[in-house]
Formats: C-alpha cells, sequence, structure tokens
C-alpha cells in the first residue's frame, strides 16, 4: 500500500471526528490532528482504534503518544504493515 492509499483510507476514518472542514479539505502530511483539524484527545483514541480496524494492526502506547499529525501516522501504519 503507497502513501496516498493510507492517506485516502486516513481521510475517510478522521473525516467523521474533524471539527474545521476547510483543513480537512487541504490535508497534508503535516496536518495536525489536534491544532488543525480539531479532534479532541477522546475523538483521538477513536480514530486510533479505527486505524487498527481498517489496517489489521495493533498500536501501542508509545506509537499512539507519537501519532500527533497525518505524518506520523502513515510511519507508524508504514511500519506496522511491513512487519506483516
Amino acid at each position: 500500500m503507497n502513501k496516498q492509499e493510507i492517506i485516502g483510507h486516513l481521510k475517510a476514518i478522521v473525516q467523521p471526528y474533524i471539527q474545521d472542514q476547510t483543513a480537512f479539505e487541504s490535508l497534508t502530511e503535516d496536518t495536525d490532528f489536534i491544532n488543525d483539524l480539531k479532534i479532541n484527545s477522546a475523538n483521538l483514541v477513536d480514530v486510533i482504534l479505527d486505524i487498527e480496524e481498517k489496517f489489521d494492526i495493533i498500536i501501542d502506547n508509545q506509537a499512539m503518544e507519537k501519532m500527533i499529525n497525518v505524518k506520523a501516522a502513515i510511519e507508524i501504519i508504514e511500519m506496522h504493515l511491513a512487519e506483516k
């Protein structure tokens, strides 16, 4: 799975939780889940659970703490997919 496919899946996952449509429409690797998309911390846990389900991976607490933006999420997803 390439980076663009992962971004496409991430967009579908985060869309129900976003509070800033403009930031969502211009989502890039540098987009921050909390500061840019205005996803609250409780919903960010839901996003991570959805990512685990979608990609059939398990994200540990250490990786969860690093998953603050799209780039970090992609790196963590790619790392877990490579381990499969």
